[in-house]
């Protein structure tokens, strides 16, 4: 570990001379490279160096414990044992930090919610899981843009696709996808019995023409009239796009806005990330001797968190977590949900790592 954090630290200094150079500065696409690792690298080599120097201090109090000042010898034993535990934890913190970086982790998402079993109290859900999203990257400062959003009849949402953009979305929402099921009562329940109810959630990297490339060949689309809500022009012009990628079956509709042209660039979004999924998913499962290590590929039909309102609480069954702060979730305070998830999941990583 340590050979290979002096070649970080060798990286990082290396980085910051070329950053300085002028020739670098004037090619924007390799100065902002540089810049993405220097940030990346500048974290390690932070908590590297207060490792080094704890050690430092850890070796300085040992020495200490034969000095001829009883007094000396005393503050030195009790300060031993906090340099210790600091110098453990820096470690262990050096240690996540040096695990392979998910390539995806930089990337925004693709956001698919959708109404399961239930029927109308699934659909108001899937609703109320959007805008619990929707807060919490409004909390983060990232924007998020509807590409379909399909209403269901007495409200709320059979289906919501966004895609969701700004710094590390990948990275914080990747452990969102599975099955999230619901607790409550509903308004129309007279007699106060409370009913479950669930939503599947898919939490997509986005995927740029670089990472895969989509035959135009392999593309049938169909233009039809828009339905449902949506103004005037609805059922008045064919804006509507269907796209279905024959080879896999794979289908997009987007029917949200007024222009064909619009709706075609969100459908071919949306299927060049599913597309990009399904091609991931394929290689998690042919690397299935490492399946611990692949800490980002959920599967979505397991049941991952419940939302009890009864109760106030919010249980994810992957980790044990139970809090009682319902209200301030469903309001989008995702954080500690999210931190611990990502804990647990570096752990596993590095026990995969270990074995």
């Amino acid at each position: 570990m340590f050979t290979k954090l002096d070649e970080v630290v060798d990286r990082f200094r290396e980085v910051e001379g070329l950053l300085s150079d002028p020739a670098v500065v004037s090619d924007q696409e390799k100065f902002r490279a540089l810049t993405r690792e220097h940030a990346e690298l500048s974290e390690i080599v932070e908590v590297y160096e207060a490792f080094r120097k704890v050690g430092e201090d850890l070796a300085g109090n040992r020495e200490l414990l034969r000095d001829a000042d009883p007094e000396m010898r005393e503050m030195a034993k009790a300060e031993i044992p906090q340099l210790e535990a600091l110098r453990a934890e820096l470690e262990e913190r050096l240690k996540v930090l040096l695990l392979p970086k998910d390539p995806n982790d930089e990337k925004n998402i693709i956001l698919e919610i959708r109404a399961g079993t239930g029927g109308e109290e699934a659909a108001l859900f899937a609703a109320d899981l959007f805008r619990m999203y929707s807060r919490y990257a409004d909390s983060r400062g990232w924007k998020v843009e509807t590409l379909s959003f399909s209403e269901a009849d007495a409200g709320g949402a059979k289906e919501v696709v966004a895609m969701v953009s700004g710094e590390k979305v990948y990275s914080r929402l990747k452990y969102e996808s599975g099955t999230h099921r619901v607790q409550r009562v509903p308004e129309t329940e007279a007699q106060g019995r409370i009913h479950t109810s669930a939503c599947t959630v898919a939490v997509l990297p986005e995927a740029e023409e670089v990472d895969l490339e989509i035959d135009t060949g392999d593309l049938r689309i169909d233009v039809f009239r828009a339905s449902g809500a949506g103004g005037q022009h609805v059922n008045k012009t064919e804006s509507a796009i269907r796209i279905t990628h024959v080879p896999t079956g794979v289908v997009v509709s987007c029917q949200d806005e007024k222009s064909q042209h619009k709706n075609k660039a969100k459908a071919m979004k949306i299927l060049r990330s599913r597309l990009y999924d399904a091609l991931q998913a394929e290689q998690h499962a042919q690397m299935a001797a490492d399946r611990k290590s692949q800490v980002g590929s959920g599967d979505r039909s397991e049941r991952i968190r419940t939302y009890n309102f009864p109760q106030g609480r919010c249980t994810d069954h992957r980790i044990g977590l139970t809090l009682y702060k319902l209200d301030n979730i469903m309001a989008g305070d995702l954080d500690e949900v999210i931190d611990t998830l990502t804990t647990h999941y570096q752990s596993e990583s590095l026990t995969g790592q270990e074995a």
